[in-house]
């Protein structure tokens, strides 16, 4: 048992204590207010009778034989006869009115000792005053049972400390149960099982604790899938490097054997070595993303302008006859960060061209779209399985193979262009085309913003 349960159940435990003990007080100080609105003294044949009777077993038995009396039957729950002393004192311990009392006195003052009224010797010689006071005859109140009943009061006593406890413990533990699951879950997390949950331990719980332990399991759930995403690219880019240094390493060993192709061995090394540097500016790219790393401030883009320089690097840069054609339909200025939009743009852009066959087209369309600007770029290549449209933006996803003659890419750039919409609370989406060919979507949220206004010459 931790510390917060056992300050849960003490505080509770405390708490049902402090309540019951303000309720006996409350109870308590209601009867001594009755008893001292009681004035009189009953009569009538019924009292009369329960006093003579219990006066006789006094004056001949003494007080031990009318405790037994008392006790053997309810019905002196009914009648309870104080037992007065010459200290005004009740010889059992109940309450004694003061005003039933002191009329009591009176009345034998004056030599009335009427019904239900006695003055009564012990065999021990001490004299006592017998009497019931009329309210008690017909209502008899909480004080006096409590005396003829002291037993059953303290066994409801205990019952009732006993239920606060078992009460307290049970709320105790079904309160710092879940915690306790939580505790262990999140050590074990610690320790490297990232498939831990705690969620099915909850049970049934609809509360507060348990949405902490889905919202943990969330948390869980996506540690373990960046785990796995860094783990997998570990292994990718291992991959993905070792043909390049392979094929530097044969041309090393080629040089070296062959001196008479040294400029073939040079070639082919300053051609992988451009790979390897083109690879690895990517990765960096995607890591820097990836850790969030500033790109550069925000400002103003005038995204027609950065579409159209994207189209004309693309066409100056295609071969074999493709071609990109723009139909743009205006887009209104956003705030973002230039380079990422152009990164994401020109790697569909560049993406397309790969894919698209000799004299093949690729259409871009820029247009606003209600609350968003749109860009789609559309090629005509042999598009993608479509169990890969999902995962094609995950890095080294490659789709589908490049036409003969156009150097594969390494499966980063549409990851790239993924992370850099997300950026810009944007997204993309790749789908097949139904003649042929791939469309990649790219949605913005458009929210154009007012230019500071010129400032007036002075």
């Amino acid at each position: 048992m931790g510390r917060l349960f056992w300050k849960i159940f003490l505080g509770f435990w405390l708490v049902q204590i402090a309540i019951g003990a303000a309720v006996g007080a409350a109870v308590y100080l209601h009867n001594q207010a009755r008893m001292r609105e009681i004035t009189d003294v009953a009569g009538g044949p019924q009292v009369d009778f329960a006093v003579t009777s219990a006066a006789t077993v006094l004056h001949l038995s003494g007080t031990s034989a009318l405790r037994e009396l008392f006790t053997s039957s309810s019905f002196w729950q009914h009648f309870p006869v104080l037992v007065v002393n010459d200290k005004g004192e009740d010889i059992f311990g109940r309450a004694v009115p003061a005003g039933a009392l002191s009329k009591a006195k009176a009345a034998l003052a004056a030599g009335e000792t009427g019904p239900g009224l006695r003055l009564v010797s012990a065999p021990d010689g001490k004299r006592y005053l017998m009497f019931i006071p009329i309210e008690l005859r017909v209502h008899p109140s909480a004080a006096t049972r409590e005396v003829l009943v002291r037993d059953e009061l303290f066994i409801r006593l205990g019952a009732a400390v006993a239920a606060s406890l078992l009460f307290s413990l049970g709320l105790a533990w079904y309160l710092t149960r879940p915690v306790r699951h939580l505790q262990r879950a999140t050590r074990a997390l610690a320790a490297g099982s990232l498939d831990t949950r705690v969620l099915p331990r909850m049970g049934t719980r609809r509360d507060e604790i348990a949405d902490l332990g889905r919202d943990f399991d969330h948390m869980a759930t996506r540690l373990q899938a960046l785990v796995t995403a860094q783990q997998r690219l570990l292994h990718d880019v291992s991959h993905e490097l070792r043909s390049p240094l392979a094929r530097l390493g044969v041309a090393v060993a080629l040089a070296r054997q062959q001196p008479d192709k040294l400029e073939t061995a040079l070639a082919r090394i300053e051609r992988e070595s451009g790979r390897l540097d083109e690879l690895v500016g990517e990765l960096l790219t995607l890591s820097r993303m990836d850790a969030g790393v500033d790109m550069g401030p925000e400002e103003e883009v005038d995204l027609e302008a950065l579409v159209r320089e994207v189209v004309a690097d693309a066409n100056f840069e295609a071969s074999e006859g493709r071609q990109v054609v723009l139909e743009c339909a205006g887009a209104p200025q956003l705030l973002g960060r230039e380079e990422l939009l152009r990164r994401a743009l020109e790697n569909v852009v560049r993406n397309a061209l790969r894919f698209s066959p000799p004299n093949g087209r690729v259409s871009v369309t820029l247009a606003r779209a209600g609350s968003e600007v749109v860009a789609r770029i559309c090629d005509r290549g042999p598009g993608m399985p479509d169990e890969l449209l999902a995962s094609v933006f995950e890095p080294f996803v490659r789709g589908s193979q490049a036409p003969t003659g156009a150097r594969a890419g390494y499966g980063l750039g549409l990851a790239i262009a993924k992370h850099a919409m997300e950026k810009h609370k944007g997204s993309i989406l790749a789908e097949n085309r139904p003649d042929g060919g791939l469309c990649v979507t790219l949605r913005l949220p458009a929210q154009p913003l007012a230019l500071p206004a010129p400032a007036k010459p002075a």
